[in-house]
C-alpha cells in the first residue's frame, strides 16, 4: 500500500529574486524592498560554484547592529554561502526536521544540480497542517 505525502515542490515557491554577491548590501535592501520579501538568492559565478542567500535577519545581525554602512558591505561578505538545498521530491516532514535541526526558516529547492524555487519553515509547517486536516499526509 503506498501513503500519499507532500513533497517540498508541491509548496515551494518558484518566483526567485537573485542578486549578485559583488552588489552592495543597500542594493539588496532596495531590491527586497521593490520586491517585497525578506531574502534573495545569491547567483553562482560559475556552473561549479554553489548558491547562497542572503536575509534581512544577516543585514541585522551583520551590518545594522555592527553600525557599518549597507553601501560599504557587500554581499559576499554576509551572505550565508553554501546555502542549504532541499530536494524538490523530498517528504515535507523531513524537510522541517532538517530546517530545524539547523535553526533556518528557509532551504533552496533543487532537482539535481537545477535551482527550483524556495521553500520556508512557515509554509511547510502550515502546508503540512493543512494536508493534516483534510487526512491527506501522512
Amino acid at each position: 500500500m503506498s501513503t500519499q505525502f507532500v513533497r517540498v515542490a508541491d509548496v515551494m515557491q518558484t518566483s526567485l529574486h537573485t542578486v549578485n554577491g559583488l552588489a552592495s548590501v543597500q542594493h539588496a535592501l532596495e531590491q527586497m524592498g521593490k520586491e517585497s520579501v525578506s531574502s534573495l538568492v545569491v547567483d553562482r559565478r560559475d556552473d561549479d560554484d554553489e548558491y547562497g542567500v542572503i536575509t534581512v535577519q544577516d543585514i541585522a545581525a551583520d551590518v545594522v547592529s555592527s553600525d557599518l554602512s549597507a553601501d560599504r558591505v557587500s554581499i559576499y561578505q554576509i551572505m550565508t554561502k553554501p546555502a542549504l538545498t532541499l530536494p524538490a521530491d523530498m517528504n515535507i516532514k523531513y524537510a522541517i526536521r532538517l530546517l530545524s535541526k539547523f535553526g533556518l526558516t528557509r532551504a533552496l529547492v533543487t532537482r539535481g544540480r537545477k535551482l527550483e524555487g524556495l521553500v520556508t519553515l512557515r509554509d511547510l509547517v502550515l502546508s503540512g497542517a493543512d494536508y493534516r486536516e483534510n487526512g491527506e499526509l501522512s
